[in-house]
């Protein structure tokens, strides 16, 4: 492990927040990129305001992931966001490439949002109960975040 920066921190506990974060990374490193295959790929009714829609929230989830990697590094840890780490890492499935209506879209992009925003809920107990309430309080924030964007992107959606 590299030198650690935040103290009261034990071994063991920035070893467990390391990994954890770490998974939250891939998590969202992936899910940034499936948000720039829907901005690229939707077409149909509503389309430019759902495109310029993702372009905000793909610049939230890189301010996201880049505030966990800090995370990690200041935990003395090394942050994994390699493009295979990713793939190999996330919980997401690959993002459908059959799709193009902006409906389809939209409803494939919340729920990838309402997923992560589980996970990272997760993450907060985790850390919570491990003692790290900087850890916890981040993965809250980030929490925050995605709920807020799922909300503007599935408000697109046409009610069934």
């Amino acid at each position: 492990m590299r030198e650690r920066y935040a103290s009261g921190i034990n071994d063991d506990t920035a070893k467990k927040m390391i990994e954890l974060l770490n998974s939250n990374l891939a998590n969202l490193i992936d899910l940034s990129m499936d948000s720039k295959q829907c901005h690229w790929n939707l077409q149909g009714t509503g389309f430019i305001g759902v495109h310029q829609l993702l372009d905000e929230t793909y610049e939230r989830l890189t301010e996201a992931f880049d505030t966990v990697a800090e995370r990690i590094v200041i935990l003395g840890g090394k942050a994994n966001g390699i493009s295979k780490r990713v793939v190999e890492d996330s919980i997401l499935e690959t993002y459908p490439t059959d799709i193009t209506e902006v409906e389809q879209h939209v409803r494939e992009l919340t729920n990838r949002y309402k997923t992560i925003a589980a996970s990272l809920r997760e993450g907060i107990d985790t850390a919570g109960d491990a003692g790290d309430e900087d850890t916890a309080d981040l993965l809250t924030e980030v929490s925050r975040t995605i709920d807020k964007d799922a909300w503007f992107i599935g408000a697109n959606a046409p009610k069934k």
